[in-house]
């Protein structure tokens, strides 16, 4: 067979999937994969083994031992090739064998062609359906296996008919026929093009792989015509499982309309619209199980129905008969005529009407003879059987004439009651054996033909020896008794009766009883029929769907075959293994992962992008694995469809990069899950971080829409150095030294050398949303201090919204001289979004608002003189019974308790209070509090002098001492850096106020472009004192308001972002613990939500789907319990209770400045001391 010329082909048509995806070649896929190609199907066919020529058989022992494998179930190992093509499995007291290859079993049996015997097709547990057209199928196969009769009578024959082992009692002569060419002359032109073979020359290696390719095994028969008809044949791909597609035709463009993926590993797949399985009882049913951890659901009755067939084998050697029973090598074959040749493996069988056949084989060069003669044997009669094994191998050895032997294989009719089971653990199977009544009448058999030929009868020590494996599948037409259905459907017990539409099984395992003779033939008769179904199936479906399957192109070079198809030198991948342990919702959760990252092309640029903002070839790559999560799952989740990318990009956020990880998990109990995760990395000083960011993944885990109740958690999950070390080791694949290479450099562009990835450009551009923003009405007040402070008004359009009732106004108190509420450039602020529900909207621009700064003010002040007036104006308005809701966002915060617990208001004329990131405490991370206890701020503060508002413009025009500043906050220390100057500033003063992939490119541009134009600093002081306290205090640090917490009579929601920035998550919790202790007969509420820092709580582009409605709901409440909001009287709050009560968002959100590291203040304190020198 050649190769095809373009391996890139291969990809595309992988990608692009098959119209049916055939699974194993032996005999019954081989028929499969011909059938479907002959109908004009797209047919892929994929094999575990190798394609075997003639000259690649084992000819010797040492080869014979190479190519096979052993798996002992009761040791737990196992040693040689997977696609080994000897496949032997040993389990308690049984021993299975079986081959893999392009080809499968008739690669290396006998070739013996029976037809099914009566007995057999009367078995209650044969399906009726099949014996309609069970005669004809049988002569389909039989033509194309080319089934001869043995035209000569070899000696091992002859001397069993001079015993005369048919005079036995109940014991029959049979007449035999093989798939072998016996042809002399024309066999070249009696063939069909394409299946040349040569001649059988009678050496006796058969069971071994025949060396002189005389044997019409599978592959050149079928498979040939297959290839003819289109086929694809795809080798050494050992199918794992198959699912369902899990997504719906054509989502994305992702993955279109196939039916079932088809895993070749826990990452490739091959899409297809059928999937035919026909890898052999153990491998189809392996498949099934593994398949049946994922979510697909099959019969009870998987893995029951297993029988070997009744199979016995034994060996008699030591006879003085002629037996020639020996497998000959290349030189003895010219010196010993044909007629005294060993002949084909099995020449002679025999019948019992006890129902049982013997039959006599040759022993191939190959085989280890010493195995069979007392190492996996025991001899009778017994004496010293041991040492004429050995006796007999040394002669061998020298060269001397050995004794003469042979094998003898009994097969019987046997209960079927055999059991194939599924550890999940160990991700493989094992096997009981059926009862096997006749085997004491078999081994009286033996006995009666060594006493005529004389010598030692060596009998397998295991209970059952088996190369005739059947069932595991069965197939019945009654869906509680079988696994598929006599069409080879696989039944669905879901909807019993039904059947998982595309997912058929067409192998031994379908056959549901003992035959009680070679089943090759039958296996091949029964794969005949379901192909028939088969077609029928494709093409109606096809049909259906209005697919055209006639202009299917057929390849005109006749033998397409793949090797190594995953391993393709076009493609430079690396694969790797990561264990990560944490706890999601609070339960323990280890995710075993297994990564494959697909480079790019090799390009001269790897080593000059390090330095230069030109994007990095991204590293991506899907994963597989699973995800051990006991809480919801008992069993494993396993990975069905993952994806990561090792340095995803936000335009948004310029500095940080990300690995994100997307896993879509099944597990056996049929639902589905989805676990988000990434890994952040912001650029902080001297990578203080980049060991706990690159080794922390915050999780989401939810469960799929539509698979029952909804499931919500969050955690993290870690990898620690041991495991990190395995995965570097794990490294595999033609590109790791390029991954390795891209990985570092990415990480040195992050960490070390903080270059903003380019794309940063497109965001920074001013893009804003013209829209008309609502009119309002501007008010002009002046303080009693003398300060004159503005206010905005908006009235909600009565006609447009429909509303019948009126509801009562709403005050807006912004943070620290930034807009949170007025966003012109968004078209769902806060503002728009109350306007919408119906209420009145004011805000407050104080004395720190940037459009009238004051010079020379305390956040007290603010508290004490603007926020009153502005509520007796809304008073006056709407009459002195009007109550108003007040939201209010950081310092607002700050200045609206200043004002409620200073009695400065009274809380009769606040309707509700609702406060983002702020509330009578003041909690800030790790960073912004070691930046408040140093003397920063004293030292600006006399740097700044008198004038204390600071330009942030580019363009403006500063002073040298405001030049100063801004050129030292530059090099403060943040949390996420941004590439626009005025966010690098206000974040060098502030912190960072928000995450920036959680805001728009409009947003970020107005906020810093046309908003924040200059800071009023005199603040400052005062708001240093309230963060080293933690709680308001008066300008003088003096704790003047939270010993009157009578004052905060008043309905209250703390809403905190849970991935902490500046404001920690312990300002809400400590808010609503304080209001619920002094006012219980009060609504306190408290959220955290997850992924928002500070301000984008406000001003984020998805606030208005994740924030406003928790504002909205806590408004309405209060208009609909009227003026007071009280719970049921019962309901107190102890203080030993509350004082119990821990904070389950403590060190929520996975900000690296949320847990204190000494690193940063040495890093802090070196930069203090910097400046003052």
């Amino acid at each position: 067979m050649e190769k095809p010329a373009e391996s890139k082909q291969m990809v595309l048509d992988i990608e692009d999937g098959y119209d049916a995806v055939v699974v194993g070649s032996g005999y019954g896929g081989s028929v499969a994969a011909c059938r479907l190609s002959q109908a004009g199907v797209k047919v892929c066919l994929v094999e575990k083994g190798r394609k075997w020529e003639a000259k690649d058989f084992p000819t010797d022992s040492f080869q014979m031992m190479s190519a096979t494998r052993m798996e002992n179930h009761n040791l737990g190992v196992s040693f040689g090739a997977r696609d080994a093509l000897f496949q032997v499995y040993e389990e308690n007291d049984s021993l299975a064998a079986a081959a893999c290859g392009l080809g499968g079993g008739s690669l290396v049996n006998a070739g013996v062609m029976v037809p099914t015997p009566v007995r057999a097709r009367r078995n209650p547990k044969w399906p009726k359906e099949w014996e309609r057209e069970w005669d004809s199928c049988q002569a389909s196969a039989a033509t194309m296996l080319r089934i001869q009769s043995v035209p000569i009578q070899f000696p091992v024959a002859k001397v069993m008919e001079e015993i005369g082992v048919g005079e036995l009692q109940g014991i029959v002569p049979d007449s035999l026929k093989l798939s072998m060419n016996f042809d002399v002359e024309d066999s070249a032109s009696r063939l069909p093009k394409h299946q040349i073979s040569d001649t059988c020359i009678a050496c006796g290696n058969c069971l071994s792989g025949c060396p002189y390719n005389a044997k019409n095994s599978t592959d050149k028969n079928y498979l040939v015509s297959a290839t003819q008809a289109g086929c694809t044949i795809k080798t050494e791909c050992e199918v794992q499982y198959v699912i369902k597609n899990p997504f719906e035709a054509g989502q994305d463009g992702k993955i279109g309309g196939r039916r079932w993926f088809v895993y070749l590993n826990e990452i490739d797949y091959i899409k297809a619209d059928f999937v035919i399985l026909s890898a052999g009882v153990f491998g189809t049913t392996a498949i099934l199980f593994k398949s049946q951890t994922r979510g697909l659901k099959l019969s009870e009755a998987l893995g029951s129905g297993f029988c070997c067939n009744g199979n016995t084998v034994a060996y008699l050697a030591g006879s003085s008969g002629p037996l020639n029973a020996y497998g000959l090598d290349r030189k003895q074959l010219s010196k010993i005529p044909i007629q005294a040749r060993p002949g084909p493996s099995i020449s002679s069988s025999y019948s019992s009407s006890l129902g049982f056949t013997i039959q006599s084989a040759v022993l191939p060069a190959a085989y280890p003879y010493i195995l069979f003669k007392g190492i996996l044997t025991f001899g009778w009669p017994t004496g010293y059987w041991f040492f004429h094994g050995v006796i007999d191998k040394l002669k061998h050895l020298i060269g001397s004439k050995s004794s003469q032997a042979m094998v003898l294989l009994a097969m019987g009719h046997e209960k079927s009651d055999g059991k194939i089971a599924f550890e999940k653990e160990t991700d493989k199977i094992y096997f009981n054996p059926p009862h096997d009544p006749l085997l004491p009448q078999k081994v009286e058999a033996f006995q009666r033909i060594t006493k005529k030929l004389g010598g030692i009868l060596f009998m397998s020590k295991y209970r059952s020896t088996s190369v005739h494996l059947l069932g595991g599948c069965n197939a019945s037409s009654d869906f509680s008794n079988g696994v598929c259905s006599p069409k080879g459907q696989v039944f669905n017990p879901e909807a019993p009766g039904l059947v998982h539409q595309g997912l058929y099984v067409c192998d031994a395992s379908l056959i549901p009883c003992s035959v009680g003779v070679n089943p090759c033939l039958t296996i091949a008769t029964a794969a005949e029929h379901v192909c028939k179904h088969i077609v029928k199936d494709i093409l109606k479906y096809k049909s259906q769907n209005c697919t055209d399957f006639v202009s299917k192109m057929v390849d005109q070079n006749p033998c397409k075959e793949t090797h190594n198809n995953l391993k393709s030198r076009e493609t430079s991948y690396v694969s790797a293994k990561e264990t990560l342990r944490g706890y999601v919702g609070g339960m323990p959760c280890t995710a075993s992962l297994v990564m494959k990252i697909n480079l790019q092309n090799r390009n001269n640029d790897d080593v000059s992008n390090r330095f230069t903002r030109k994007s990095h070839p991204t590293l991506k790559g899907k994963v597989g694995g699973y995800v051990v999560f006991r809480a919801v799952e008992k069993d494993k989740l396993h990975i069905i469809d993952g994806e990561v990318d090792m340095f995803e990009e936000d335009c948004r956020s310029p500095y940080t990069r990300y690995m994100h990880y997307h896993l879509l998990l099944a597990t056996s109990s049929g639902s589905r899950y989805v676990l988000e995760g990434k890994k952040i990395m912001n650029p902080f000083p001297f990578a203080l971080y980049s060991w706990s960011e690159t080794t922390t993944l915050y999780v989401t885990f939810k469960r799929v829409a539509g698979e029952g109740e909804g499931l919500n958690l969050k955690g993290e999950l870690r990898i620690s150095m041991i495991e990190l070390l395995k995965s570097l080791f794990s490294l595999e694949g033609n590109g790791k030294g390029r991954f390795i290479n891209l990985f570092a450099s990415n990480l040195l562009r992050t960490y070390i050398l903080q270059i903003p990835h380019q794309c940063n450009k497109e965001y920074l551009t001013d893009s804003s949303n013209n829209s008309s923003y609502p009119a309002s009405t501007f008010h002009q007040i002046k303080t009693e201090d003398g300060c004159i402070i503005g206010c905005r008004q908006w009235n909600f359009d009565q006609s447009r919204w429909n509303l019948k009732e009126e509801k009562q106004p709403v005050l807006l108190l912004n943070g620290h001289s930034t807009e949170s509420f007025f966003l012109p450039t968004e078209p769902n602020d806060l503002i728009r979004t109350l306007l919408a529900e119906g209420h009145e909207v004011w805000l407050l621009e104080s004395r720190l608002h940037v459009s009238n700064p004051s010079n020379n003010f305390t956040i007290e002040e603010i508290g004490r003189y603007d926020i009153p007036p502005v509520i007796d104006k809304i008073c006056e308005i709407h009459g002195s019974s009007t109550k108003v809701h007040v939201v209010a966002h950081c310092v607002g915060g700050l200045s609206i308790h200043i004002a409620l617990l200073g009695g400065h208001v009274s809380p009769t004329r606040i309707a509700s209070l609702c406060c983002t990131n702020s509330s009578m405490f003041f909690k800030l991370t790790t960073l912004a509090t070691v930046k408040m206890w140093l003397p920063l701020v004293p030292i600006s503060m006399a740097l700044l002098g008198e004038n204390k508002i600071l330009p942030m413009l580019e363009t403006s025009k500063a002073s040298l001492r405001h030049r100063l500043l801004i050129s030292i906050v530059r090099w403060v220390p943040r949390c996420e850096r941004c590439t626009c100057d005025e966010c690098e500033v206000f974040s060098g003063i502030f912190g960072n106020a928000f995450w920036h992939q959680n805001i728009t490119s409009t947003m970020h541009h107005w906020l810093n472009k046309q908003s924040n134009t200059k800071i009023p600093l005199a603040a400052f002081p005062h708001l240093r004192k309230i963060c080293k306290s933690g709680f308001v205090v008066d300008s003088k640090g003096n704790n003047s308001y939270l010993i009157h917490p009578e004052r905060m009579a008043v309905s209250t929601l703390y809403i905190s972002g849970g991935r902490s920035i500046l404001v920690t998550p312990e300002t809400s919790f400590l808010a609503n613990k304080y209001v619920k202790m002094h006012q219980p007969g009060f609504r306190h509420e408290r959220v955290v939500v997850d992924g928002y820092g500070h301000s984008d709580l406000l001003i984020g582009e998805e606030s208005c789907k994740e924030v406003f409605p928790h504002i909205l709901s806590h408004i309405r409440w209060s208009e609909e319990g009227g003026n007071v909001v009280r719970i049921s009287e019962g309901k107190k709050y102890s203080k030993e209770a509350l004082d119990w009560t821990a904070d389950p968002y403590q060190g929520y959100g996975g900000s690296q400045s949320c847990w204190f590291s000494p690193l940063i203040l040495v890093v802090l304190l070196a930069f203090f001391l910097v400046f003052m020198l």
